[in-house]
């Protein structure tokens, strides 16, 4: 496979305000693409911000899928052939999740709807995501999604890397006081499974919450290829071959240092991880 164009968008998103916002990402990935991205991530939560304190707040800025949100960056995908993904609360029935969704040219590809919630702003009133991991197979490579906090258990990028994928999506909301997130977790997930990592953090303040930025695109060898240098809103490219990531064994010296993190493994041992404490 040709390499493919990255890019990430470190969003400063407007509280409540899904109309706004909808025209900023639109506009954002319609400038990534001119700048030649093929693919084009968001923060979680971009189309409505994070810091809801009711349930029916977080409702109002709520959206199905399909919606207006999709409509519109389907559209957007399908006229400049590129693929987006992108945060937002997604209503099902008398649920919201906390999702991220994946539009291309051909409309809505996948939604991943979160499965492991912190006590934190809108994640204390969503619903938990259900599962399964799901990877999503694509002409610019093997796609999946986490969000956020599912970065920090690394069951779930295991289980993605055993589906087959060569590139982890993450949009976050990484606060002050997350910052062993960006700056050791985003890098180990790469390493220890051999993928890429795309995690894409917000900007700005939100009800007092600050965003620390540190937007990042990682190399299956932890190596970051991009990463945003301030807290502000910034874009960042990265250029790679996906299929990289399907090279598990890393050969040091033939014959005499060669290592395979997920060949090695030993499942027969793990089965506590299935168990309830």
């Amino acid at each position: 496979m040709a390499e493919i164009t990255v890019a990430a968008v470190q969003l400063d998103i407007q509280f409540a305000d899904t109309a706004a916002n909808r025209e900023r990402i639109l506009d954002f990935a319609s400038q990534a693409a001119d700048r030649g991205a093929q693919l084009v991530v968001f923060p979680e939560c971009a189309l409505s911000g994070y810091v809801f304190d009711t349930l029916p707040e977080a409702r109002e800025s709520s959206e199905p899928v399909p919606g207006p949100a999709t409509g519109a960056l389907a559209k957007l995908c399908r006229q400049k052939g590129v693929y987006v993904v992108f945060g937002m609360l997604e209503a099902a029935g008398e649920c919201v999740y906390n999702s991220a969704v994946l539009c291309g040219p051909t409309g809505v590809i996948g939604v991943y709807r979160k499965t492991h919630l912190p006590f934190l702003g809108v994640d204390r009133l969503a619903t938990l995501g259900p599962g399964p991991y799901e990877v999503f197979d694509t002409p610019i490579g093997r796609l999946a999604m986490l969000i956020c906090y599912d970065l920090r258990f690394p069951e779930a990028s295991r289980c993605l890397t055993l589906l087959g994928a060569d590139i982890l999506i993450l949009p976050t909301n990484w606060p002050v006081g997350a910052e062993a997130s960006p700056d050791y977790t985003a890098p180990a997930r790469a390493v220890e499974n051999r993928i890429f990592v795309v995690a894409v953090n917000r900007a700005g303040v939100e009800k007092g919450v600050s965003f620390i930025g540190k937007s990042q695109i990682v190399e299956p060898s932890g190596k970051r290829l991009a990463m945003a240098q301030t807290i502000d809103e910034e874009m960042i490219f990265a250029s790679f071959d996906p299929t990289r990531a399907r090279q598990k064994r890393l050969v040091i010296s033939p014959g005499v240092f060669e290592i395979d993190t997920v060949g090695d493994r030993r499942p027969e041992l793990y089965g506590k991880l299935t168990k309830d404490n």
